[in-house]
């Protein structure tokens, strides 16, 4: 379960990047006057992968499958 879930958070995490560089990609070849839908597009399906792994890592932490440690290991 552990190894899924985790692979879950980094397939997600990937999606989030790989739709980040969608909209940089259809930003720079736009034309001018042109109609931005498909940049405004993947620039919300990136802002749901985000929500959706925080809110992942939320669920991790609160069931125990991720565990969250402090800076400077004291």
């Amino acid at each position: 379960m552990h190894i899924l879930y985790k692979f879950l958070l980094v397939a997600m995490l990937l999606a989030a990047i790989f739709s980040l560089g969608q909209a940089l990609y259809f930003m720079m070849t736009e034309r001018p006057g042109g109609n931005p839908k498909r940049m405004a597009w993947a620039l919300t399906r990136r802002i749901g992968f985000s929500l959706a792994v925080f809110v992942l890592v939320v669920i991790g932490i609160l069931t125990g499958l991720l565990h969250p440690h402090g800076l400077g290991g004291g």
